[in-house]
């Protein structure tokens, strides 16, 4: 298989790996938005999504009922409602920008995938060897530059409208992102500094972020980033918030006062794109959080994936090491979405000053406070190899 898979030509992997992109990112997007329904169902003490099912499936014993009420065929019946629906263009928007938007959208959403390890497995040397896309050394510059793209989608979508509420939620939207990147960033220079000190590989791979947390024992020095950067991890999820336009953060769509914002004017497919696309944005922002602070595909502190495969005999299988080690990847991942969910039912939203407030009075001196702390420590502790 890998041979086959070495002699195709470039292009042709290149397009493999696009369709996998999307096999991928599309499913788990409609997954993410029946867990949405289901998990503020269970919030607000209510069924939840419970009543669509193909008429066959029905008549299966036990396994129809409790596909239904666990509200599977929702998420088939929502897509072919998105895509069949009727899609009228309103007569007053710029008609090519107002296409275009969607389709913007999407592009950093699936391009950001490529650069993200989403687990690895041993070669016969022992040596490491991560799974995924593209394997760069500047992988966080590249997710990072990529999506900071998407907030184009939405400026652009507000603009060609030709309408005051989407326009002013476009106008939100690039307010609020520049200034959550600002505190985004800082909050990561600390872990790169750290793993680039003197005497370690210069670096911004994801992957090289993980082997230093992949260390046996509870090592000062190879301890997860969430525990020795505790600020750094929390500056980052509040920025995320606010880069996915998540609740409390959704002020470029919030329908209180702008209707539906930026998407005013959007319906059916089009509309389901820039869903697709946010949806797309927090499972690579939980799986960049996953890699920078919780380890990535380790399961505990002080146990990387190597100690765990020789204390349960499968290191020898670089197969089941990969499975392995992608299963506990998507459990973290699985609970980051959780509580982006979780806070979205929970917390009520914040009026457009608070969020501006949070931003710049607030996140922004904490994270440079914060890179000032551990510019400070890397000089005078000089980690190592």
């Amino acid at each position: 298989m890998i041979e086959l898979w070495s002699n195709l030509h470039p292009i042709t992997q290149g397009f493999i790996k696009g369709l996998a992109v999307i096999a991928v990112i599309f499913p788990l997007a409609g997954a993410c938005s029946l867990a949405e329904r289901k998990v503020s169902a269970w919030i607000q003490g209510r069924p939840g999504p419970n009543r669509a099912i193909v008429p066959w499936v029905a008549w299966i014993p036990f396994l129809g009922k409790f596909l239904q009420r666990l509200g599977v065929f929702h998420l088939m019946a929502d897509g072919a409602k998105f895509l069949f629906k009727e899609d009228p263009i309103p007569g007053q928007v710029n008609k090519f920008y107002f296409i275009l938007a969607p389709a913007i959208a999407m592009i950093p959403a699936l391009t950001t995938v490529v650069a993200v390890p989403f687990g690895a497995y041993f070669d016969g040397a022992g040596e490491l060897v991560p799974l995924m896309l593209a394997n760069v050394d500047v992988g966080l510059l590249a997710v990072f530059a990529v999506s900071s793209l998407g907030v184009y989608s939405l400026i652009l979508a507000g603009w060609a409208s030709n309408s005051k509420y989407p326009f002013l939620g476009g106008v939100r939207a690039s307010a609020q992102l520049i200034s959550y990147e600002l505190s985004m960033t800082l909050s990561v220079l600390p872990v790169f500094l750290w793993i680039n000190a003197p005497g370690r590989d210069g670096s911004l791979s994801l992957v090289r972020v993980v082997e230093l947390q992949s260390g046996a024992g509870l090592q000062w020095d190879s301890v997860w980033f969430v525990f020795t950067m505790p600020v750094c991890a929390i500056v980052f999820l509040i920025s995320l918030f606010a880069e996915t336009n998540r609740h409390p953060f959704d002020m470029p769509e919030s329908e209180a006062d702008l209707v539906g914002g930026f998407h005013t004017e959007y319906g059916a497919f089009k509309w389901s794109l820039f869903f697709v696309a946010e949806y797309a944005h927090m499972i690579v922002g939980s799986a960049i959080f996953t890699l920078l602070f919780l380890g990535g595909w380790n399961l505990l502190p002080g146990l990387p994936m190597a100690s765990l495969a020789e204390m349960l005999g499968f290191a020898h299988l670089p197969l089941v090491v990969g499975l392995v080690s992608i299963g506990i990847f998507l459990g973290k991942v699985i609970v980051l979405i959780f509580i982006f969910m979780w806070v979205r039912w929970t917390v009520p939203r914040f009026r457009y000053d608070q969020v501006m407030k949070l931003g710049w009075q607030r996140l922004l001196p904490i994270a440079i406070a914060n890179l000032i702390v551990y510019l400070l420590a890397i000089a005078f502790i000089q980690p190592t190899v």
